[in-house]
């Protein structure tokens, strides 16, 4: 049995780590680079690192900043935001990043999917998914949660998942830093729909949400971010429960 992981994420805006609560009211959270050392001490088992602004800016991801951020740390390290092409992935497994993250970019030019994949093997590269539910349906968007699509979210998981995605990042943007848990209902509909690690974020507000989420889905990883910024929850105080709980987490 996969042993679930515990993954920080980075929002990247103007150099600076950030959080919002429903993908707006961005607030600054701290240097990344001090971030992303703190929690390879802490236990992290990878890190994601999304330039959140880079899609709707047109402009690509600080590929400086990966660098640095690579030089710290030892845990795979994810990298998303602009990316529109395989040489932008070039660019960044050259700059450190252990995966690629790809969102915009995988809705508008699928074959994109393939193509990554294709290069550089299915295990690079995570497709992730802001998904809202409204209208009686979960429904993907884009453009850091500007753009609401006509793609269903299971079936557009299914179709990464044919195209040759290794992962989902299944973000809900109706629990996005709300802290009362993690959108449970469409996480196991994905989890069980696709044969691939779909991380669970959005909404982490206790350890408790961890627990639920690994115990009532097939999700593989939680993400959060603000709860262990500001100290919140402490990773290995969240591992300890959770193997407490008997869910499987790395040392």
């Amino acid at each position: 049995m996969l042993k679930k992981r515990i993954i920080p994420c980075l929002d990247i805006q103007d150099g600076r780590t950030v959080k919002g609560v429903n993908f707006v009211a961005i607030r600054d959270a701290g240097d990344p680079i001090e971030l992303a050392q703190r929690y390879v001490k802490e236990g992290a088992d990878e890190l994601v690192f999304l330039d959140i602004t880079a899609t709707v800016e047109k402009r690509k991801t600080l590929v400086a900043l990966v660098t640095k951020v690579a030089k710290e740390i030892n845990i795979p390290f994810t990298v998303g935001g602009g990316i529109s092409s395989v040489e932008d992935v070039v660019a960044l497994v050259n700059a450190g990043a252990d995966k690629v993250s790809i969102n915009s970019a995988a809705v508008k030019n699928p074959e994109l999917i393939s193509a990554i994949a294709q290069r550089f093997g299915s295990q690079c590269l995570v497709v992730a998914i802001d998904t809202k539910f409204e209208d009686d349906e979960w429904w993907v968007y884009t453009h850091g949660g500007r753009k609401r699509t006509e793609l269903k979210t299971v079936s557009w998981a299914k179709e990464i998942e044919r195209l040759g995605g290794g992962e989902i990042l299944l973000t809900s943007m109706n629990s996005d830093g709300t802290k009362d848990g993690f959108s449970l209902d469409i996480t196991k509909q994905v989890s069980e729909t696709v044969n691939l690690p779909v991380i669970a974020s959005g909404g982490a507000g206790d350890s408790v949400h961890f627990k639920e989420v690994f115990e009532q889905t097939k999700a593989t990883g939680g993400l959060a971010a603000s709860i262990f910024h500001f100290n919140e929850i402490p990773i290995a105080e969240l591992k300890a429960y959770l193997a407490s709980n008997n869910i499987s987490v790395r040392e």
